[in-house]
């Protein structure tokens, strides 16, 4: 009997997030943003030493990074001091202060004229504003990164599932679904982007676009404890007992310890055979 359980599955968060390869949670995601800043972002013309010396410390030793990249702000480091900081504080999970960082670090590079490091800058901020569970600053942040024009092909796509996942958090399931369907069709290769697309639908009761888009999810990562916990969430709602229970086994099969396990197991509880009285 499936009905209990969909009260359950009905109130699950989507905050879990996967990039290319294992799913990631809101912090992780963040995190990797962070760390994207330091691939990505040029070190400053005529004072590479510094800039390098201080994104080694936000990894190694993020409370020196802070210190070095306060001082370097100080002496007009503008946007790769910022930057640095930025990712010293998400080292540290300080998210608020992370994205502040972020967001301070696109105002000088949109003084600068620099609109694809700003564009970066804030999607970033807006990754560690989901971090902070703050989705409206988010929305906020990832609605600037968009404005700037300069984020083209897999980058506008993310930014458009970014933006989808800050929607859901605040509750706002239209406006995250437009957003994610422009993410499909720009970042389809994005796991998250089927996965989320398929718990939408599925809270928003479309149960066809539901078992279309997990299936997409599951073609990318299958192996994947929140794409397996959703497909038995779906199976569930759609009144497929023995197809729930093949997934939810599978999450526990694939990552034993993970908060989706714990999920999983809570489900396929109501299966056990009520006790001897």
């Amino acid at each position: 009997m499936l009905i209990p359980f969909l009260l359950l599955i009905a109130q699950q968060t989507t905050a879990i997030a996967p990039k290319a390869g294992p799913v990631l949670r809101d912090a992780e995601r963040a995190r990797a943003a962070a760390a994207k800043a330091d691939a990505a972002a040029a070190a400053p013309p005529g004072e590479p030493p510094r800039f390098t010396k201080c994104m080694d410390l936000a990894t190694g030793d993020p409370t020196a990074a802070i210190d070095e990249a306060v001082k370097w702000r100080a002496d007009k480091g503008g946007m790769f001091a910022r930057q640095c900081l930025a990712v010293a504080y998400a080292n540290q999970a300080r998210w608020e202060s992370a994205a502040a960082a972020f967001e301070e670090a696109a105002g000088d590079a949109e003084t600068a004229k620099d609109g694809a490091r700003a564009a970066t800058y804030w999607t970033q901020a807006g990754n560690a504003w989901l971090a902070a569970k703050k989705p409206p600053k988010a929305r906020a942040s990832f609605n600037a990164a968009l404005a700037t024009g300069a984020l083209k092909g897999l980058s506008l796509g993310e930014a458009y599932l970014d933006r989808a996942r800050a929607a859901v958090a605040s509750g706002e399931n239209a406006g995250a679904r437009a957003d994610i369907d422009v993410a499909i069709a720009k970042a389809g290769d994005d796991p998250l982007a089927w996965l989320l697309s398929a718990t939408l639908a599925r809270r928003m009761a479309d149960l066809p676009r539901a078992q279309k888009d997990i299936a997409e999810a599951i073609k990318r990562a299958g192996d994947d404890a929140a794409v397996q916990l959703e497909a038995g969430n779906i199976a569930a709602a759609s009144g497929d007992e023995a197809a729930a229970k093949t997934a939810w086994n599978k999450v526990i099969a694939a990552a034993p310890s993970s908060p989706q396990a714990t999920a999983a197991r809570v489900a396929l509880a109501q299966f056990d055979p009520p006790p001897a009285k």
